[in-house]
């Protein structure tokens, strides 16, 4: 299995639009982030999970051919405002199924109304299969079993999603124990670290660190990256061995 890294940063992205802050005008790629989302493929399967408005530029980058569906995370706009943009999937596929918690589809309805119209629909406009997600009830992709887990984004619920031995947590601050126990044994995890100091829906580096050593996987990668954190390269220095700042473009095999 295949883990391609389409976005590494927060709900900004970096640069931020009109900072002077030095890592906004770094001149390393690395500290380039497009908004938070990877790929994952296997034999004939490919997968993404969420769908930000960087999108377009993310599926040109990648050279991503074709997408069997969408996992969303939840529903804010770094992880969904891109969904216009699968159109050229839907001309070669058809509808691509989105999996999502049922108050994130209804989310999607509102806002996004025209993709889910069914009355005087038009012809150009994204199709999508909608596929509710529940805690505690796992569902397949291909020939693999994905585990549903749930943690909360400040007071705001939020999935993440374990394939095999890889687990991809986004958005978090708080995970309930009976949660962080179907994420043990993993060979990989992704999970969220958004700056050194404190914030009030996402785990800081420090919380990071310390989730991991609660959970114990092979290798993590740290994602969903503001400016803040600082440096790519000088962030990677401090961080235990088997720990990585993930960065865009970065393609994993497990």
């Amino acid at each position: 299995m295949k883990v391609y890294f389409l976005g590494t940063g927060t709900s900004q992205g970096i640069p931020v639009i009109g900072s002077d802050h030095p890592v906004c005008k770094s001149t390393d790629n690395k500290d380039k982030r497009l908004r938070v989302s990877v790929w994952i493929s296997w034999e004939e399967h490919s997968y993404v999970i969420d769908c930000g408005p960087d999108f377009r530029q993310q599926m040109l980058a990648s050279n991503c051919q074709h997408v069997d569906g969408i996992l969303f995370t939840h529903e804010h706009s770094d992880h969904t405002a891109g969904i216009d943009d699968i159109r050229p999937f839907n001309f070669k596929q058809g509808k691509i199924p989105i999996y999502a918690h049922q108050r994130v589809i209804d989310n999607l309805k509102s806002r996004f109304d025209y993709v889910f119209a069914t009355v005087d629909r038009y012809p150009g406009a994204p199709s999508v299969k909608t596929i509710e997600v529940v805690n505690n009830e796992l569902f397949t992709l291909g020939d693999k079993k994905i585990i549903p887990v749930n943690v909360m984004h400040g007071d705001l619920q939020v999935f993440g999603y374990r394939i095999d031995d890889f687990a991809y947590v986004t958005d978090a601050k708080t995970v309930a124990e009976n949660e962080i126990s179907k994420l043990k044994n993993l060979k990989v995890l992704v999970i969220n670290a958004l700056r050194e100091e404190q914030h009030i829906s996402h785990f800081n580096l420090q919380e990071a660190l310390d989730f991991i050593a609660l959970v114990k996987p092979e290798k993590a990668y740290l994602t969903h990256v503001s400016h803040m954190l600082g440096f790519h390269e000088e962030v990677q220095k401090r961080l235990p061995e088997n720990v990585y700042l993930a960065y865009d473009n970065l393609e994993i095999t497990l």
